[in-house]
């Protein structure tokens, strides 16, 4: 049996904006407003805010140390925890799925097609990623728009700063993710872990603002030590192998 397709007036779209960051909102309201796409903000967790109690159901040290190579810094657990409210938020209303952007970002003119496109799939999806790398290495793809393919990546890449992700998308994050341990973006890297479907659309749909360059999470790059390289490299390898061999038995586009 075929997935059931989506109604995209259904779909709302939510963008991540700290209250600081009035230039990033604006800009992004503007970009909305421009492709008439109706957006709601969502206001960001300011980490340091959180009562310690909700710090604690939401980030875990014990998975950190398992899972990830360095402890991570307030920003990071923040911006994890935004994305966990846009998912908290789609399983609490009847919407099928939700667009979720990051407010560093501006919109390519085929965005709300691309949107209707997604809904329209009759293939299995949890997520579809807006944005990927300029040179995206693909494992299959079909057409979306005229312009624009339906991927699977051979790697996921680690950009969320934009996607739509389905009501079932949503269930398993939250499922499997909370407590989390390592950033968003690289948490969604490991999807055999969760049995995400994961796809992309190339080119991308979203470009990233110039004030993508000015980080809301990091004042400045820490040097890493070299235990912590270590402990880095073995993730990645860690990550290689597993992504290589989960990807032989998931079917194609």
């Amino acid at each position: 049996m075929k997935p059931m397709a989506y109604d995209a007036a259904k779909i709302p779209l939510l963008f991540v904006n700290l209250d600081r960051d009035a230039e990033r909102r604006e800009r992004l309201e503007a970009e909305l407003a421009r492709l008439n796409l109706p957006g709601q903000r969502l206001h960001a967790v300011w980490w340091a805010e959180l009562p310690a109690a909700e710090q604690d159901a939401l980030y875990s040290p014990e998975l950190n140390r398992d899972q990830y190579y360095k402890p991570l810094v307030n920003g990071e657990k923040g911006c994890y925890a935004s994305h966990i409210q846009a998912w908290r938020q789609l399983i609490a209303s009847d919407a099928p799925a939700m667009v979720v952007l990051e407010d560093d970002v501006r919109l390519d003119d085929r965005l709300a097609d691309g949107i209707a496109a997604i809904a329209a799939l009759d293939i299995p999806w949890d997520m579809v990623k807006l944005l990927g790398r300029v040179h995206e290495k693909v494992r299959s793809q079909r057409p979306l728009l005229p312009d624009v393919a339906l991927v699977e990546y051979q790697r996921v890449p680690s950009m969320t700063a934009g996607y739509v992700i389905s009501r079932a998308g949503a269930a398993k994050l939250l499922a499997t993710r909370v407590p989390f341990g390592r950033p968003i973006d690289v948490d969604l890297r490991f999807w055999w872990e969760n049995d995400l479907r994961i796809l992309g659309t190339v080119p991308s749909l979203l470009i990233l603002d110039e004030t993508s360059f000015v980080s809301s999470i990091w004042t400045e790059k820490p040097r890493v030590p070299l235990l912590q390289k270590l402990r880095k490299f073995v993730m990645k390898l860690g990550l290689s192998l597993g992504n290589a061999r989960h990807r032989r038995t998931q079917s194609r586009l």
